[in-house]
């Protein structure tokens, strides 16, 4: 219970910046709650000025909020699962022109350095030379958390972070029946006693409390560990992106409006990202950017010799990420886990089986789609480096329908 699997890199980017677009008067709401980040440097007016490309923190919180505790169970009334911690963590890189997007995945359990931070008190805390990356947000508290997260992530990537946010457990929730659910492809079927789900072979559409557990299962797909779900959350992501581009959502002012109320109420933003104009500017910088050039990357990492249960930086690798990042190539991700994600060869789905997000499930064939905005020339990252395009169509593979 204590993972969140939530991984809102498309609907806080684009549902962010697409609410600002038509919605400026949200603004104040979303601005109620920002946290300045450490160090925060000022930003120009115009995104095309920060060279390098734009970086952007995305946290999702294990918080237990009072609204959800019913559901949480163990989460929100054991003791022992106080606080709040960091259990996603992504950093999207928007590069300068021509755009492209990449989404680098930081897992959990992943051991790294923890900078001094600024805590709620405005005390410095202690460096810690090795510790979870995921102990970060309490570290700051809940008013610095996110900054601390920020400058963690920073060290680690050696790259200058403009703008954060951060997302509840709730959030993602009423995020995702903002947008009338995700389309995810199960291709084994899926049985996790921890989350409660059981879904057949085929397509299911997700919302709310299931799309929640799907992101969060890890009994439910691969070899059951930290690693295979990041893998299997982006299958979620890149079907996610599909959607955001879609007649449905961009298409659609009512759920364009629906969207952003619900976006600028659930998120929490650093002070930089809280101009409308900006947001703006960065909902036009990734419009066109075809999906073949949205890329969602594992971070590579290697076993700890101190701990089998924790993993730490493959520096060797993740260097050969960040020097095409900052020479802005097109890379090629060496492919998914297969223990978690395979290509999309989806059994039809059973029109008999009741979804448990809905009566009516979606059974699109996500093999069908194009593939759109196809480029030549991309770098082959290591092997350790994992991931997919938002125009991959994959399907989790689960360990299996139980009935």
């Amino acid at each position: 219970m204590k993972m969140l699997g939530i991984t809102a890199i498309v609907v806080l980017v684009s549902g962010v910046a697409v609410a600002s677009y038509v919605a400026y008067d949200l603004g104040t709401t979303f601005s109620a709650n920002a946290v300045a980040l450490d160090g925060e440097k000022s930003v120009p007016p115009d995104i095309g000025a920060i060279k390098g490309g734009v970086n952007m923190l995305l946290v999702g919180s294990d918080a237990c909020e009072p609204e959800f505790s019913a559901e949480f169970g163990d989460r929100c009334s054991d003791p022992e699962n106080a606080g709040e911690r960091n259990d996603t963590n992504l950093l999207l890189h928007i590069s300068d022109s021509p755009r492209r997007v990449t989404v680098i995945t930081f897992p959990r359990d992943l051991m790294v350095p923890i900078p001094s931070c600024t805590d709620s008190d405005g005390n410095a805390t202690s460096e810690m030379s090795k510790q979870p990356i995921n102990v970060t947000l309490e570290t700051g508290g809940p008013k610095n958390g996110l900054a601390c997260v920020a400058r963690t992530i920073s060290k680690v990537s050696g790259l200058d972070i403009q703008f954060a946010a951060k997302v509840t457990w709730g959030g993602v929730m009423k995020i995702t029946d903002a947008i009338g659910g995700v389309d995810v492809c199960i291709a084994n079927g899926m049985s996790d006693p921890d989350t409660g789900l059981e879904l057949t072979a085929g397509t299911h559409t997700l919302q709310g409390y299931w799309a929640l557990q799907f992101l969060r299962t890890r009994h439910g797909v691969g070899d059951g560990s930290d690693l295979g779900r990041g893998s299997n959350q982006q299958v979620y992501m890149s079907s996610l992106a599909r959607k955001m581009v879609s007649n449905e959502v961009l298409g659609n002012p009512g759920t364009l409006l629906k969207l952003a109320n619900t976006v600028m109420s659930n998120v929490t933003p650093s002070t930089t990202l809280t101009s409308p104009t900006l947001l703006v500017q960065i909902a036009l910088a990734m419009k066109d950017v075809p999906l073949d050039q949205i890329n969602f990357v594992n971070y590579p990492v290697l076993q700890d010799p101190d701990d089998p249960n924790k993993v730490v930086p493959d520096t060797d690798s993740a260097d050969q990420l960040w020097a095409a990042l900052a020479a802005n190539q097109p890379i090629q991700v060496a492919g998914q886990r297969d223990d978690a994600v395979v290509s999309a060869t989806p059994a039809p789905t059973d029109p008999a089986t009741t979804d448990p997000a809905t009566t009516d499930p979606a059974t699109t064939d996500p093999s069908a789609a194009p593939t759109p905005g196809a480029t030549s020339g991309p770098v082959q990252l290591p092997k350790n480096v994992s991931g997919q395009s938002a125009a991959q169509q994959t399907c989790s593979n689960g360990n299996g329908f139980s009935g």
